[in-house]
């Protein structure tokens, strides 16, 4: 027999971290960050004044870096889930706290 639990045998209860997972929040602020110089970019671009000038191509490029590694942040947490087992959380909570009865291996 293996130790390897499968979601739902043997009435493990497993699930993803979700929204919860780090790299969600890493994805979106990236992301976020991305949009806003990409906003900048477009609306601070239209004046010919600011045209062609350094900074102006640093919003675009660095906007667009920004705005894809948050997307592949996304796509790494849906390809590649957290999963998060509760039953052995509580066993790890039990050790921490050494309530009688449980015992520790380490």
């Amino acid at each position: 027999m293996s130790n390897e639990k499968t979601p739902g045998a043997h009435g493990a209860r497993r699930h993803t971290a979700g929204a919860f997972d780090i790299r969600n929040i890493i994805g979106a602020l990236l992301a976020i960050y991305g949009v806003i110089l990409l906003l900048v970019h477009f609306l601070q671009g239209s004046s010919d004044a600011t045209r062609g000038q350094t900074h102006d191509m640093a919003n675009l490029w660095t906007g667009l870096v920004l705005l894809v590694v948050g997307i592949a942040f996304f796509v790494w947490a849906k390809v590649n889930p957290t999963v998060v087992d509760e039953d052995e959380l509580e066993t790890q909570e039990k050790r921490e706290l050494g309530t009688p009865g449980s015992t520790s291996s380490d």
